[in-house]
């Protein structure tokens, strides 16, 4: 039986599990919900199934394959990672998995919270001003490694590329000082089996943007419309929000 991954029909905290489930030729199926457009939001697709699932802790995304229901994010990635032992194999490439894991998650929630912000206009020079430094550190951890645990790929390494790409999208020269983390994306995308994921150009499909603050200039809706995900889902930067 395929598993079954959950989440709403757009890039989000899902991205990073959907390259994964990919790369590792794992048998899935999407379960999608569509979220209404504002100023409701309406979100009954999720509500109406959210406690009927046998969820321990009912959010989305989630993960069920047979007897094992799993949610959030990171947890799901580090489920499919064991099978395929992707979570590293040393300790001390355990230990770069754990640090990277949970700083990236700092940081795509510091993005988030920005977007959502209704200062969004105010802060964003202030978070532009400080993203040299903070990208300066990935760049350090990352040295002179292909994959940022060492010489394999591990799951950390697709949440990386996630945030990273985010970063991109928001501002897209913010990685040119940074050579090995340009490099670390170009071969995450040309990675078989995967590889194919990056082939479509960054076209959107017809969708009516949600309206957080900074979706209303020319800039930030260009900014929305970057992108592709593996079923045509627009890579999108409201795409930060589980339930």
């Amino acid at each position: 039986m395929p598993m079954i991954l959950g989440y709403w029909d757009i890039r989000g905290l899902a991205h990073a599990i959907r390259l994964l489930l990919e790369y590792t030729d794992s048998s899935y199926e999407e379960k999608k919900y569509l979220m209404g457009h504002a100023p409701d939001y309406d979100r009954s697709q999720w509500l109406n199934e959210k406690f009927k699932l046998g969820l321990d802790f009912p959010n989305l995304p989630y993960l069920i394959d047979g007897t094992h229901k799993i949610t959030q994010s990171n947890a799901i990635l580090r489920y499919i990672a064991r099978k395929h032992n992707l979570c590293g194999e040393t300790e001390e490439e355990k230990i770069r998995v754990d640090i990277l894991e949970n700083q990236l998650m700092d940081n795509r929630m510091e993005l988030a919270r920005l977007c959502f912000d209704p200062n969004f206009e105010k802060l964003k020079p202030r978070y532009l001003e400080q993203l040299p430094e903070k990208l300066k550190l990935y760049s350090q951890f990352l040295g002179k490694r292909p994959w940022f645990a060492g010489d394999k790929i591990t799951f950390v390494d697709f949440l990386a590329y996630d945030v990273l790409d985010m970063k991109r999208i928001f501002e897209p020269s913010c990685l040119d000082s940074f050579p090995n983390l340009k490099d670390f994306i170009s071969r995450f995308e040309v990675m078989p089996p995967s590889s194919f994921l990056f082939d479509a150009p960054s076209s959107v499909t017809s969708f009516e943007m949600l309206s957080q603050s900074w979706s209303y200039t020319k800039n930030n809706l260009q900014l929305l419309s970057a992108g592709f995900v593996p079923g045509t889902v627009p890579s999108t930067l409201y795409l930060l929000c589980g339930s």
